[in-house]
Parts: C-alpha cells; structure tokens; sequence
C-alpha cells in the first residue's frame, strides 16, 4: 500500500457524451489496479465524498466520483448544488448509470488498470450502486445503506422508484452495510432484499450493525459510529481486494 498520490478535479464523458465533472485520485506507482467509482450521497459532491475517493487511492485503487448534479448547477457549492437536484425531481436513472459508467470507463483507460470495476455508494449512492450494478456489468459492488431499493418512496420523492424487479441483473457480487436502527431502509427492507438474491442465486454478503441508523459512515454528522463504520471500512477492502485484483 502506498499514500504517494495525484488527486484533481477533471472531466469526463457521461451520459449521452455529455462533459461532466468528476474528483479522481490516483496512486503514484506504476503497479497494475482496479477502479472504484464512488456515487456521491443525496448532500452531493462534497468535501467528505473527496476525502473517501483518496482513501481508496490511499488503499490502492484508481477512484473517481462523477459529480451527478453538474448538469444542474455547473459549480455551486455541494449544498446548493444539492437542492437545485433535488427542487428538478433528482437524477434521472438513466443519467446516473451512464455518467456512472463514463466514470468507469474513464478508470478503465488509465495507466495501470487492471480492467476490474467497483462500485460503491452511500444514502442515494447505495441505491444507485445497486441501479448501476444491475445496469452495467462491473466487478463488485457495495450499498451502503441505500434505500428505496424494495418500497417505495415517500411523495416527495416520486421520482425514484423501488429497484427489487432488476435484482435477475444484478452482474456482480454484492456487499450491503446498514444500520438496525435505519428507517431507510429499515432491516426489514434489507431482509427482503436478502431473500430476492437467495432466491436468484446472486451472491451477496449483508452485515446490519445494531446501535447504528443512516449514514454511519458520517464522520462529519451526528450519525457516525465508530465501531460499525471501522468494521464497515474493513468489510470494503477486504470485499474490494477479493474481486478487484
């Protein structure tokens, strides 16, 4: 493992050949690698979701998060950016899943790559990590607490619609992390969830952390946990290094 690294802001081509922002950080030694694209939370493409794309670099890996709200607020601050996503209806899904594989793709032509693919998300990222996974083939993918992947959502948010129908897609193995005390999604959500891949025969590993609700891995809020978000970070690599090398 090496801290040496090369993190930036660049561009690349998302969905429909759009021009789309994106955070990329890359080791500095020549060794072969995987990618890892990390879909941003609803907040959007802020100063933590940077700081989680260089750990991963950190940690080996070439990473990238394509800021999913460029479109809407071409460099506005994350919060702003946020709400103006959210006051159009959010990400479109279509959108999500092109932008998120022009970010593979963009991975996957960098010196060094080794061609394998990771996906992980948080909050809306989850859902979207688990959308992508049954969208595109990748390598491995991690949710981390996504909701409204099995019921629906409140009216609000009617834009997003429940994704248990796509779980015969889903083209890699899956690792979820949540909370017992999440309402969104609850455990009996993930359940659910658990059920429809056994019943497929599509390989996936769920851990649910009691003592934990949403966004444990939060080190900025008020939600973060230590004890489940360092078994968590442990459960990624050790996930990432299985099918990413």
């Amino acid at each position: 493992m090496t801290d040496a690294m090369r993190a930036e802001t660049v561009r690349i081509t998302g969905h429909g050949g759009d021009e789309v922002e994106a955070y990329l950080a890359t080791p500095l030694d020549p060794a072969p690698r995987g990618g890892v694209v990390v879909i941003h939370h609803m907040p959007g493409y802020d100063e933590a979701t940077k700081e989680i794309v260089r750990r991963f670099a950190v940690h080996g890996y070439h990473a990238i998060c394509p800021n999913l709200y460029w479109r809407e607020a071409p460099g506005a601050d994350p919060d702003d950016a946020a709400a103006t996503a959210r006051a159009q209806g959010g990400v479109p899904d279509e959108r999500l899943v092109g932008d998120v594989e022009g970010a593979a793709n963009h991975l996957k032509g960098l010196e060094g790559a080794n061609g394998k693919i990771g996906v992980i998300g948080y909050c809306s990222g989850g859902r979207q990590t688990f959308l992508t996974a049954c969208s595109i083939r990748i390598d491995a993918a991690v949710d981390c607490y996504g909701a409204f992947v099995v019921n629906d959502p409140p009216p609000q948010m009617a834009g997003m619609k429940p994704l248990l129908g796509l779980a015969p897609q889903l083209s890699c193995p899956l690792l979820g992390l949540f909370g017992a005390e999440d309402k969104f999604p609850s455990p009996e959500e993930v359940a659910t969830l658990s059920a429809e891949l056994d019943r497929l025969g599509k390989p996936h590993e769920f851990h649910t952390y009691d003592g934990a609700g949403h966004a444990f891995f939060a080190v900025d809020r008020p939600s973060y946990r230590p004890e489940a978000s360092v078994d968590g970070w442990r459960r990624v690599f050790d996930f990432f290094g299985k099918h990413l090398v």
